[in-house]
């Protein structure tokens, strides 16, 4: 019995603390892109609006892998079963994208704006079975310098 509860000890603290850890994430992803707001970032190829004489275009990009909790991957197993959104890799999507492009603009906070911002995704590390185990993301675009 003493196992046992030992166990559920154990499996309840891993889920609280990739919990707490999940949310403090988000939270400084939030602060950092308060932060950099006023740095445009557009899909488009060229730069919006007046942005004055150009001085120079530089490739950046932001690179960010971020791994899947053992209770997360729990979840999504028992969602396969069932069918229906799997939530808990869609906040794996979104915090790796959302941490790829702050990557990228942190890498040029000089830059008036990012332009032709690229977003490529790919699965690192295939658990058993195929199991989804960690996912990069690679933002990448063209920083515009003006003079």
């Amino acid at each position: 019995m003493t196992e046992l509860i030992i166990f559920a000890a154990l499996i309840s603290l891993g889920f609280f603390v990739g919990q707490y850890l999940e949310k403090r994430h988000y939270a400084s992803i939030q602060m950092r892109e308060k932060q950099l707001i006023n740095l445009v970032t557009t899909t488009s190829k060229t730069p919006v609006g007046d942005v004055g004489e150009i001085s120079h275009c530089t490739l950046v990009s932001g690179n960010a892998v971020i791994s899947i909790d053992y209770f997360k991957r729990i979840v999504a197993g028992l969602r396969a079963i069932f069918g229906g959104t799997v939530r808990s890799y869609e906040t794996l999507i979104d915090r790796s994208r959302r941490e790829a492009i702050l990557r990228l603009k942190e890498s040029c906070p000089e830059a008036a704006q990012i332009i032709n911002l690229r977003i490529e995704t790919s699965s690192v590390f295939k658990g058993k079975k195929n199991d989804v185990g960690s996912v990069e993301v690679l933002a990448y675009g063209t920083a515009v310098y003006i003079k």
